[in-house]
């Protein structure tokens, strides 16, 4: 599956472009990186890509069909977003809560079999968050409830991930939870992956290719190396950064240091 954004072009009704020109392509066992300051659009971004806000002008396609004309369970059977996690207004037991992820899996008015249950514990699992369980979402920490976001997405079975923020409110483990999840998932599933992140190091990690977006409605597509480098942060965040490399078991990492603003 190969997802595509040809020209596209977005403002909010009345106002200015937020960007314009955006072209990228995602394909399968590939992780895309969005990028940019706060106030560049990049929640707004990703609703554009899904359909649910309509582009000015371009179009977003799944395997050359624009995603207009894709049937809204075909759609959801390939696509899982994943929210920012906000506090539950609601009551429902994290189990619950992924099990919803399974919706698109099933028939209207069916109930959910053993098998859906399976695959929602399975995610739980590889999410480490069975002890979630039996727990109200309601009384669920922000952390807590974008590990069960993310859970309800997976068990979807999608063909793409598309995730706001999914580092946030996150401690160190569960950033990590999260990205190696990612990436392994792309590794071994081939499904491809779009998430925008505060975190340029996380793109660097994580990422194949990276979108960087300013506040003047630019944005730059390529590499993820080539994309997140110093020049560049500081074009795009007013602010002077050191990128440096770390070697740790045999691997190299590479590290986003703030200096000053620019």
């Amino acid at each position: 599956m190969i997802f595509q954004v040809k020209d596209g072009r977005y403002g909010y009704p009345g106002g200015r472009d937020l960007w314009r020109n955006i072209n990228f392509t995602v394909k399968p066992g590939e992780a895309l990186a969005i990028l940019g300051p706060n106030g560049a659009g990049k929640t707004t971004l990703l609703k554009c890509m899904m359909g649910l806000l309509k582009w000015r002008e371009g179009q977003s396609l799944l395997d050359g069909t624009p995603l207009a004309k894709i049937p809204s369970k075909e759609l959801w059977q390939n696509i899982a977003y994943v929210p920012q996690a906000k506090q539950a207004a609601f009551s429902m037991t994290a189990l619950e809560m992924v099990l919803l992820g399974r919706n698109s899996c099933m028939g209207m008015f069916r109930q959910p079999k053993k098998e859906d249950v399976q695959i929602a514990k399975h995610v739980m699992e590889e999410l480490e968050i069975p002890h979630l369980e039996d727990k109200q979402c309601n009384q669920l920490s922000g952390g807590q409830m974008q590990m069960v976001l993310m859970a309800r997405a997976l068990a979807a079975c999608p063909n793409m991930l598309i995730l706001d923020e999914p580092e946030s409110n996150l401690d160190f483990k569960n950033q990590l939870i999260v990205l190696e999840t990612m990436t392994r998932l792309c590794k071994q599933k081939q499904i491809a992956c779009v998430f925008n992140t505060h975190y340029p190091a996380h793109a660097l990690s994580a990422a194949q290719n990276s979108l960087l977006l300013d506040k003047q409605g630019n944005a730059l597509f390529g590499e993820a190396e080539k994309i997140v480098c110093e020049e560049n942060m500081r074009e795009a965040f007013g602010v002077n950064v050191h990128i440096y490399r770390v070697t740790h078991e045999e691997r190299d990492y590479q590290s986003v240091l703030a200096l000053s603003i620019a």
